[in-house]
């Protein structure tokens, strides 16, 4: 949590112990057992239950590629120090390890003893390769010596064959062998890596309705003596080695940034391991010979009671079988105020647009582009791209609108994590469609979501800009909730050019006079908004935050946030995942509640509102509280300034988030989470699937009585505030009758 704090801001703020701050990560762990939480869920449809197991597995998998794995660096650094919370490296690795070894644990109780015999009472199951039937037999044997054997490569381990080096996170068998020579046997131990083309879970021929799999490990196992012939098998088991797989590329020293990224990008695959993840059965002595050769020790070993890399488990939600067993299906319906429209450009002249997706449909963002991408007035088209997950119609449209002869600029991020080799590929393409790519900014990663389109309109020369909280990626897009708003304001043009500008070419920030970025102007708006609210509550003003994001990280902003709390200040975080501010803490953040949403759609969005004396501001954008967004990358949050639109932010969206007593979880004093505390026979309300009804036209009465409720809840706080002008409380957040 090392931050970048601006004197003028701290030298008021009295610095806060370690007691006052929850560790990063295990917070994070705290969010993947919220994960882990909806696979538990035996309300929720069994099919989404396998998908959260699933996530659970893919998170911790980045989790140890690239947290542990530096927690690891800086114990092996030999530098002392501790983190915000207090703990030194070691002690934060030995937390980890105790937290996430009880998930794994749990985690797979969950698949043995709860999914499995569910998912085969509804005619789906795992089968081993010894009870099939004659005739699955001999399919699988023919598919054996058909589709996998071709691909397999015995690897023994003797002094001409050393131990293979493993491809990070793929799955692997240890074999113990025994081989008789001259009468003489001996053991020995081999390797086969399963194949990362072939699909995890082969599914065998099955009667209409029922679906039986055999994962392609067993089935592999189940012929290894043809693989070593004249050998004895005295058993093999499986194994996955999860390695370092951050990029290290020092930007001041390379020519050509494109090909340091993809020389990073080979190395990942070898890169230190960090964890050792075996079968449960595997006995202590080939686990211990496997952890001495990847110079790991026991606080690096997972014993996995079921299937490694359970990510591959989607696999059996493909396709349309089983709708009873999955969420309700839900088209995205065009944005209300967007239907029947033909002229775009000419609805975004007439006023400000906001999209809430997935709820509204996010090809209103892709016909921007593509209206753009033809329409002969527009001159130019600017846009950064971060995870586009290279869908045709978003890179199509800027292929198209260079054939048309208009400027074409995409700034792409090389170092979108993960996402770089896809990035790479699509950059290339892009250049030799003729369009100007730039690889964003020299030790900075572009973020920030924006499309500019420069239209030559009857008037004038106008600029039309999209900017959001989400990527440009229409997949990601039906998963994640995040906002988008489509302005023509000159001012938002303006500063949307200055910053392409400074992307594209080589100056100074020449300031802004809508947006807030970063890392130039974010970290000082937002605490300049949050010390007012301060000074307004310390003035008996109502004072209010109200702040929705995906992490919570910045020392700075926390202990702003515990001074406006200390003030009076009513805040209400809405954080998905990391949270390092301890709420409860008397005379501290008694005044701060912290709350989880996690349901069937990603919380991506960040919202920031801010009561302001009864004349509320709302900003919205791409950043999280977190020093990487505030210092190390190229953010842009926008104000919401149309009155109506701001309307919709406060009584619909955020009423509706703070409301929610199903899918959301209170941050405790002691960093764990519960569920919200109500009344037995309270109504249970979930936010997102009221956003579904309330996109498909329909008017549910429980946001109505919530905000009722909400009003009632602000009036008394007014009460108590006239009787005792230090104890402040907020701006009331009513819904729209």
């Amino acid at each position: 949590m090392n931050s970048a704090p601006d004197a003028k801001f701290r030298k008021h703020m009295k610095p806060h112990p370690a007691a006052h701050f929850i560790s990063r990560e295990l917070s994070w762990l705290e969010f993947n057992q919220r994960v882990l939480n909806e696979a538990l869920d035996k309300g929720s449809p069994l099919l989404e239950r396998v998908k959260f197991f699933s996530i659970v597995s893919s998170n911790l998998d980045e989790f140890f590629e690239v947290r542990v794995a530096g927690i690891k660096q800086q114990i092996e650094s030999g530098i002392v120090e501790r983190s915000v919370d207090g703990r030194t490296a070691s002690e934060t690795f030995r937390a980890i390890h105790k937290r996430a070894s009880d998930m794994v644990a749990a985690q797979f109780r969950c698949w043995k003893e709860d999914l499995v015999p569910q998912l085969a009472k509804h005619g789906i199951r795992f089968l081993h390769p010894d009870s099939l039937d004659t005739a699955s037999k001999k399919w699988m044997d023919d598919y054996y010596q058909q589709q996998v054997r071709p691909v397999l490569t015995p690897l023994g381990i003797d002094p001409a064959h050393p131990f293979p080096q493993l491809l990070n996170k793929s799955l692997n068998i240890i074999l113990h062998l025994e081989v008789e020579r001259d009468g003489i046997a001996s053991n020995h131990l081999a390797v086969v890596q399963v194949p990362q083309v072939l699909p995890r879970l082969v599914q065998l021929p099955s009667p209409e309705n029922q679906r039986d799999y055999v994962f392609l490990g067993l089935l592999i196992g189940h012929y290894l003596a043809d693989l070593f012939p004249g050998t004895k098998i005295l058993g093999f088991w499986h194994f996955r080695v999860t390695r370092n797989s951050e990029l290290y590329i020092d930007e001041d020293d390379v020519q050509n940034l494109l090909s340091a990224v993809e020389h990073e990008l080979h190395n990942r695959r070898k890169g230190a391991a960090v964890r050792l993840e075996v079968d449960h059965e595997t006995p202590p002595e080939i686990y211990q010979y496997l952890l001495e050769t990847l110079d790991l020790t026991d606080a690096d070993l997972y014993l996995i009671d079921g299937p490694l890399n359970p990510s591959r488990l989607m696999a059996i939600c493909a396709g349309d079988h089983s709708p009873e067993l999955r969420d309700r299906s839900f088209i995205a319906p065009v944005g209300s105020g967007l239907r029947n429209v033909t002229d775009l450009f000419g609805t975004i002249r007439q006023r400000d647009i906001l999209l809430h997706h997935p709820y509204e449909s996010f090809n209103t963002v892709v016909d921007f582009l593509e209206q753009a991408a033809v329409d002969p007035n527009v001159l130019a088209i600017k846009q950064t791209l971060y995870r586009t997950g290279g869908d045709p119609r978003i890179v199509g449209a800027l292929m198209s609108a260079v054939r048309n002869g208009k400027q074409v600029t995409a700034v792409t991020e090389l170092k979108a994590r993960f996402d770089e080799a896809n990035n790479i590929l699509w950059a290339r393409r892009l250049e030799e469609a003729g369009v100007h790519v730039v690889y964003g900014m020299v030790h900075y990663k572009v973020h920030s979501k924006m499309a500019l389109v420069v239209r030559r309109d009857e008037d004038r020369i106008r600029r039309y800009l999209h900017l959001g909280t989400g990527n440009y990626n229409p997949s990601t897009a039906k998963l994640y909730t995040d906002l988008s708003l489509f302005t023509a304001q000159a001012e938002f043009g303006e500063d949307a050019t200055n910053l392409f500008n400074l992307l594209t070419g080589i100056g100074q920030f020449q300031g802004a006079k809508k947006l807030l970025i970063a890392p130039f102007t974010l970290q000082e708006r937002m605490m300049g908004m949050i010390q007012q609210e301060t000074t307004n509550a310390l003035a008996g003003k109502p004072a209010r935050i109200i702040a929705k994001m995906n992490g919570l990280v910045d020392r700075t902003i926390i202990e702003a946030l515990y001074e406006a709390s200390s003030a009076g200040v009513q805040i209400e975080l809405i954080i998905r995942g990391i949270c390092c501010l301890r709420p409860g803490i008397s005379g501290v953040s008694e005044n701060i509640t912290v709350r989880s949403i996690v349901g069937r759609f990603l919380e991506h969005s960040r919202i920031y509102y801010f009561a302001n004396d009864g004349s509320p501001l709302v900003y919205v954008g791409s950043a999280d509280w977190m020093p990487r967004n505030l210092y190390n990358r190229i953010e842009v949050v926008f104000p919401i300034e149309e009155p109506g639109l701001k309307a919709r932010i406060i009584d619909e969206i955020l009423t509706r988030h703070l409301a929610d007593n199903t899918k959301s979880w209170i941050l405790q004093k002691d960093g764990s989470h519960c569920r919200p505390a109500g009344e037995p026979a309270a109504e249970k309300y979930n936010s997102q699937v009221d956003f579904l009804e309330l996109s498909l036209g329909h008017s549910p009465k429980r946001a109505a009585r919530t905000a009722a409720k909400d009003r009632a809840k602000q009036a008394t706080a007014a009460a108590k505030r006239a009787k005792k002008p230090s104890a402040q409380s907020g701006h009331k957040i009513s819904k729209r009758q």
